[in-house]
């Protein structure tokens, strides 16, 4: 058993900036917000995951010596990540966040973000139901 509750604070604080964002699509300092939140639940996506792996594993050095890639296809293929694709995708975003002063950056990454809110709710419950 794993403790997650870093992660659903992240994804709770990620969904109430997007919330916020959308309501004020001009804001900019939300719109930052909500790339700053991304970032960070990110993270802990990856991190949950990787962790919920090495719990479940007979041997964990296996998934500790695992690319990022093989990480996440583990993760699909045990049922905790839906889409690997597309968290190829937002593990790209997430990397161009350092340049978000770029407009045109700035706004890819914060529509990845709220894309990546559903997915990251996801891999909380499906986390949340390997704990019990």
């Amino acid at each position: 058993m794993i403790d997650i509750s870093s992660l659903k604070k992240a994804a709770a604080s990620l969904e109430r900036a997007v919330s916020r964002a959308k309501q004020s699509p001009r804001d900019t300092e939300l719109r930052d917000a909500v790339i700053q939140r991304f970032e960070c639940t990110y993270e802990l996506c990856w991190k949950m995951l990787k962790r919920q792996l090495e719990a479940e594993s007979a041997n964990p050095s296996e998934i500790d010596g695992l690319s990022f890639k093989d990480l996440l296809r583990q993760g699909a293929e045990r049922g905790i990540v839906r889409d690997v694709e597309v968290w190829f995708v937002y593990r790209d975003q997430r990397n161009i966040t350092a340049h978000v002063y770029d407009e045109k950056k700035a706004a890819s990454v914060y529509q990845t973000a709220c894309q990546f809110l559903e997915d990251a709710q996801l891999l909380l419950k499906a986390l949340e139901g390997r704990q019990k």
